[in-house]
């Protein structure tokens, strides 16, 4: 197996810490920009996206794709026949919010991005442990009771 193919496989089977951890950092820029942009005194400016830097705003996107390819992996290997759905639905949820935002489509509070990306992050981790796995280093193994 060449290179490319051993880090393939690697990234599928890592589908949901990669998820995860795309999740949680986009939860941590939505916590942050308020606050970043409160520091450089733009006041005047309601949409806190619109104040600062355009790669700012562009990392909603790239946080969107990397978890959408990381709950496409996830929901192929995952034993839970929910678990998908759930997936899913939370990602288009935080997407909804995001686009909306962007586009000032509806007025929402800032808040409610959390609740479908803490979603996420729970439902990865929690699908570690139901997945289907080609080797050991994808699942966590269960708790032995």
């Amino acid at each position: 197996m060449n290179y490319i193919q051993t880090a393939t496989q690697k990234l599928n089977n890592q589908s949901d810490n990669w998820g995860a951890l795309a999740s949680a950092l986009c939860l941590a820029h939505c916590l942050l920009t308020p606050f970043l942009f409160i520091a450089h005194a733009h006041a005047h400016v309601e949409d806190h996206h619109e104040a600062g830097p355009m790669w700012w705003g562009m990392i909603d996107y790239i946080f969107l794709v990397i978890s959408f390819f990381a709950i496409n992996h996830s929901a192929k290997k995952t034993t839970l026949k929910w678990m998908p759905y759930a997936l899913y639905a939370s990602w288009a949820l935080l997407a909804g919010y995001i686009v909306s935002e962007k586009y000032h489509l509806l007025h929402l509070a800032h808040e409610w991005v959390f609740l479908p990306a803490l979603s996420l992050v729970f439902l990865h981790l929690y699908n570690r442990r139901h997945c289907e796995c080609e080797d050991e280093e994808c699942c966590v193994p269960e708790a032995e009771g």
